[in-house]
């Protein structure tokens, strides 16, 4: 029997959440690194790899962190605060702006604690992805493939906002002890290897 916290996702507390989340984690780079072995049509591979990562984007934000981590984070906007000048025409304008705030919410205190097998696949995933991205964006600097830069920065931004509000939501620190691990073992070698072949071999 696997000790707990392994990635193994049979002790996940929510099994069909957390290959969904991996899956579509994976399918964005696995996309982007082969699809061109299945289809020359760079249009058709952008626009597959766009819906990936905005399904990702979604899916995490929305489904995989509540249920996984017991986290959540959105984005409101809120009327600014008024200012205190005389003229009808600012004070018209200042209460008709409004100001956009990031709410952040953690599960509460009695709340059951999520499985230590999902934390550990979560926050892996959360910042093994957009550190693969920006490798990957390293790469077609490299080998001046500049018309798939646009794509790799869209996805690094993507990824990189959901790691940082959730980290942020993160109130107890579980980001850094469970990821650290993974990050310096097998999930950085692999993809220190897959970059490595796509810079000095055939690659794409």
């Amino acid at each position: 029997m696997a000790d707990s916290g392994t990635f193994n996702w049979r002790l996940s507390a929510h099994p069909i959440t957390l290959c969904t989340f991996l899956a579509f984690r994976l399918a964005s780079i696995l996309t982007y690194l082969f699809g061109l072995w299945f289809s020359s049509n760079f249009v058709l591979i952008f626009i597959i790899v766009i819906l990936l990562l905005a399904g990702d984007f979604y899916y995490t934000k929305n489904i995989a962190g509540r249920r996984l981590v017991g986290l959540r984070w959105w984005n409101e906007s809120a009327p600014a605060p008024p200012t205190t000048s005389t003229s009808a025409s600012s004070t018209s304008a200042a209460a008709s702006s409004t100001s956009s705030i990031w709410v952040f919410e953690s599960a509460a205190p009695d709340a059951p604690a999520p499985a230590p097998t999902d934390l550990r696949f979560f926050w892996s995933a959360l910042y093994a992805a957009p550190a693969l991205w920006v490798l990957l964006a390293v790469v077609a600097i490299v080998r001046f493939e500049f018309i798939w830069l646009s794509l790799v920065a869209i996805a690094v931004v993507l990824c990189v906002t959901n790691g940082l509000a959730f980290s942020r939501a993160d109130r107890f620190g579980n980001a850094s002890s469970f990821a650290g691990s993974a990050l310096n073992s097998g999930a950085g070698g692999l993809a220190r290897g897959v970059v490595g072949r796509m810079m000095f071999g055939g690659g794409r």
